[in-house]
């Protein structure tokens, strides 16, 4: 189990972090082993389908060394039930004080979601400092992170919500990005078709745009 402590850690080695929606919990290891052959040992899986928590639980099991987080986490029950299964840290769309004190009280990280600086105050008075950035892109993306970063020179952000590969190299440019996360490396239609080698094409080119090469 990883301390909430090591969350931070675990996101800036990552970089991204895909979010998966998934429904055949089946699927889980193939997605897995996709993204690790990518280059990324880290996943969200999102309480948005039945399938969840058994593709988290199965992860656990089978894939002992991914990082896992359960992602769209909306109440105490969920986030109790995702760690239940296996979660090693809970992202939520919103700032829920509930959800963040339940997840504290147990020992577990968790990553609210924030859109504006009302709520990231108010999430840095209930003691945490990563934040997820949502929805990223429609409420200014880096550039609002740029405006909030001297108010709040403390929070790190993961921008979540319309963010694309083409867009990875400015986000981490204004030096307040852990990760950024998203659905474009695991696409609901490839899941679907089993076209596992997408997500692990799609992951090495992400993290290409971030390591560019260098000319010689």
């Amino acid at each position: 189990m990883i301390a909430p402590s090591d969350i931070e850690a675990a996101l800036r080695r990552a970089r991204l972090l895909p979010v998966l929606v998934i429904d055949d919990a089946a699927d889980i290891i193939a997605i897995a082993d996709a993204l690790r052959d990518g280059g990324v040992s880290m996943v969200e899986i999102t309480c948005r389908t039945p399938a969840a928590l058994d593709a988290i639980r199965l992860l656990r099991n089978e894939r002992p060394d991914m990082v896992i987080g359960a992602g769209t986490v909306l109440t105490t029950a969920q986030a109790a039930s995702v760690q239940a299964a296996g979660a090693q840290f809970v992202v939520a769309p919103a700032l829920n004080p509930a959800v963040v004190e339940s997840c504290q009280s147990r020992g577990i990280a968790v990553i609210p979601g924030v859109a504006t600086p009302t709520e990231m105050e108010s999430a840095m008075r209930l003691g945490l400092h990563i934040l997820k950035l949502f929805p990223a892109e429609v409420i200014g993306g880096a550039a609002m992170i740029d405006a909030v970063g001297t108010v709040f020179p403390d929070a790190r952000f993961v921008p979540t919500g319309g963010v694309r590969r083409d867009q990875l190299r400015r986000y981490f440019a204004t030096g307040r990005v852990l990760a950024c996360g998203g659905g474009w490396m695991v696409k609901p239609e490839w899941i679907r078709a089993r076209k596992f080698a997408l997500v692990r094409d799609e992951v090495r080119a992400s993290l290409a745009e971030l390591n560019p090469p260098v000319a010689s």
